[in-house]
């Protein structure tokens, strides 16, 4: 059984991060197709696919559109219960579940004043009650779920509602917004994730500059790990004779630790480059 789902930006859809995450970090076979947000004109994109309007959709295999990430998680939980997208303890069950429904409604002041944007992080942003708020009730229920779960995720293993709070840990991260040293380490745990970690790198590489989601706070070197220097160059013999994602003959080269390597094609070269360890067929390489 294969999935298409239709995603906006990398580096700014949240919602697209969502649902992408729902398929990659449970390992279920899907192709990405992007819907680019540049022209502001995603409804008129996805007009083959009506009434989907929004990103993320998902298109089961008869092309039926799934146009709401919480009708997303649910569905594919339905097909594929061995996947683990809901734990198996139907108390943890029922957190994670409400949790992902408060996530999907809620936290308004956050998303409206922190938009995502994976290409930079600021400081010194002033917090607003509102904004405080928000970020109150999530150290309540995140703290609450770590301490009955016993973590290291809200409801132990990784589960759909840590899909559906990934964007809200890149925003705390992206924008230095303060929150309790439990939560800090939840969103850390986030960032360090070779899954959130591959997301992120695509949007440094792929998609236009879009100022609408830029603000003027002082920016910052991002909060994540810092990724293992390698660089692009146009000439060299590659180690390897096979790009390592699509088995295809190498026609773009990158460059870590004095060694050549080869991909098919600049996007999976310079998505490599923007994080290499995320990466476990390239670094399988190494």
């Amino acid at each position: 059984m294969s999935y298409t789902l239709l995603i906006g930006d990398y580096a700014y859809s949240s919602w697209s991060l969502r649902g992408w995450l729902l398929l990659r970090r449970f390992n279920l076979p899907t192709t990405i197709r992007m819907v680019p947000f540049h022209n502001k004109d995603v409804a008129a994109q996805m007009a083959k696919h009506a009434p989907s309007r929004t990103v993320p959709t998902l298109l089961l295999d008869d092309e039926t559109p799934v146009w709401d990430s919480l009708a997303i998680a649910e569905e594919l939980a339905s097909r594929h219960p061995d996947a683990g997208l809901w734990p198996s303890a139907p108390n943890l069950r029922a957190l994670a579940r409400t949790l992902a429904s408060e996530m999907h409604s809620g936290f308004m002041t956050l998303r409206n004043d922190c938009p995502m944007n994976l290409r930079t992080a600021y400081q010194d942003m002033p917090t607003s009650d509102a904004l405080q708020a928000d970020l109150s009730r999530i150290d309540q229920i995140w703290g609450y779920a770590l301490e009955k779960s016993g973590g290291p995720w809200l409801c132990g293993e990784y589960s759909a509602a840590d899909a559906f709070f990934a964007p809200v840990a890149a925003r705390i991260a992206g924008y230095g917004l303060p929150v309790s040293p439990q939560s800090q380490a939840y969103v850390d745990a986030h960032l360090n994730d070779p899954v959130f970690r591959r997301w992120r790198a695509m949007g440094l590489v792929h998609g236009e500059h879009l100022p609408w989601y830029d603000r003027t706070y002082t920016q910052k070197d991002w909060p994540g790990p810092k990724p293992r220097p390698a660089f692009a160059t146009e000439s060299g013999t590659p180690e390897n004779d096979a790009c390592p994602y699509s088995g295809k003959a190498p026609t773009h080269l990158l460059t870590l630790n004095n060694r050549t390597f080869g991909f098919c094609n600049p996007f999976c070269r310079d998505k490599t480059v923007a994080d290499p360890e995320a990466w476990p067929e390239f670094m399988a390489l190494l």
